[in-house]
C-alpha cells in the first residue's frame, strides 16, 4: 500500500528478515504504509550472519537508503546481540548483529530487533491494536508461536510466550498452526489448543487484547469466534508488512532516543 501524502511525512526504512524471504522497504511513519514497492529477495542457504548480511545490504541498496533502519531477526536480540536461532544457521548465536549489518552499510545506524516484536510495534501503532490502549499482546501462529507484549505503546522486548509450558507442554508445540495441519485438526478442535495458551497467557499478565497474527489469521473468521478464553482477540491487519512497518518504527525510536527528540 503506497501513501499518498508521502511527501510531507517523516520517512523510515525497515527490512523484514524470514526464512525464506529477506524484504524490506520505505516506511511512512505517520501512516504506517510503504511509500512505493517493497523489495524482496530469496533468504541465503544456508544463511550465515554474513550471507544475510550482505542480502539485507543488497536490499536496502536497491532504494539508495542511507539514513538509520530497522532490521528484523526471527529469534531473541538483546542489546544487538542474537541469543537464538530457530530457522536460521546457529552461527548467528553470540553474533552482534547491529555491528555486522552496520559494517555491510558502511557504519550506517543500524537497530536490530525480534521479528514478532516488529509486527507487534505496528500492529498496535497502525493496525488491529490501533486507539486502544493497556497491555496488548501479539501473537504470530506458524511454524512455532512468536510473541509481542505493548504496554501504552512501549515494547517490553523478547517475550517468548511460545515457549510457555502449558499443561506440560511448550504453547507453540501445542497451539502453532504447524500443530493443527500436522494433525489434520479443525478448527473446532484447533482452537481448543489455542484457548488453554491464551487462558496460561492472561492469568499470569491480563492484557487489555490479543492480536492473533501469523498466516492462519487471513483465516480468522473461521476460527476466532471459537475461542472461549476471555480476553477479547483480533486478526492482525498489517500481515506481510507489520514487520518492514515496525522495523522502522524501532529504527526511528532509537534514532530519536539518541538524538534526545521524540
Amino acid at each position: 500500500m503506497t501513501d499518498p501524502e508521502s511527501s510531507t511525512h517523516r520517512r523510515g526504512f525497515g527490512v523484514d528478515v524470514g526464512g525464506s524471504g529477506i524484504k524490506g522497504g520505505i516506511v511512512d511513519l505517520d501512516t504506517g504504509m510503504l511509500i512505493g514497492e517493497r523489495f524482496k529477495l530469496p533468504t541465503p542457504q544456508p544463511s550465515t550472519p554474513e550471507a544475510v548480511a550482505k542480502t539485507v545490504a543488497a536490499v536496502v541498496g536497491e532504494f539508495g537508503w542511507t539514513g538509520p533502519l530497522g532490521v528484523t531477526y526471527p529469534g531473541v536480540v538483546t542489546n544487538g546481540i542474537v541469543r537464538t536461532a530457530a530457522n536460521v544457521d546457529k552461527g548467528w548465536i553470540g553474533t552482534n548483529a547491529v555491528e555486522l549489518i552496520s559494517n555491510e552499510l558502511g557504519g550506517a545506524a543500524v537497530t536490530v530487533l525480534n521479528d514478532a516484536d516488529a509486527a507487534g510495534l505496528a500492529e498496535e501503532r497502525f493496525g488491529a491494536g490501533k486507539d486502544k490502549s493497556g497491555v496488548i499482546v501479539l501473537l504470530t501462529f506458524g511454524t512455532g508461536i512468536g510473541s509481542a507484549v505493548i504496554h501504552n505503546g512501549v515494547l517490553l522486548p523478547n517475550t517468548e510466550f511460545g515457549h510457555l509450558e502449558v499443561g506440560g507442554k511448550e504453547a507453540e508445540h501445542r497451539a502453532a498452526s504447524s500443530v493443527k495441519e500436522r494433525k489434520e485438526w479443525s478448527y473446532e478442535r484447533w482452537t481448543q489448543e489455542v484457548t488453554k495458551v491464551l487462558v496460561a497467557i492472561e492469568n499470569a499478565i491480563w492484557p487489555d487484547l490479543f492480536i492473533a497474527g501469523g498466516g492462519i489469521s487471513r483465516k480468522a473468521d473461521k476460527w476466532i469466534p471459537l475461542l472461549k478464553n476471555r480476553t477479547p482477540v483480533v486478526a492482525a491487519t498489517l500481515l506481510n508488512e507489520a514487520g518492514i512497518v515496525g522495523a522502522a518504527m524501532a529504527a526511528a525510536l532509537s534514532s530519536d532516543a539518541a538524538h534526545g527528540t521524540g
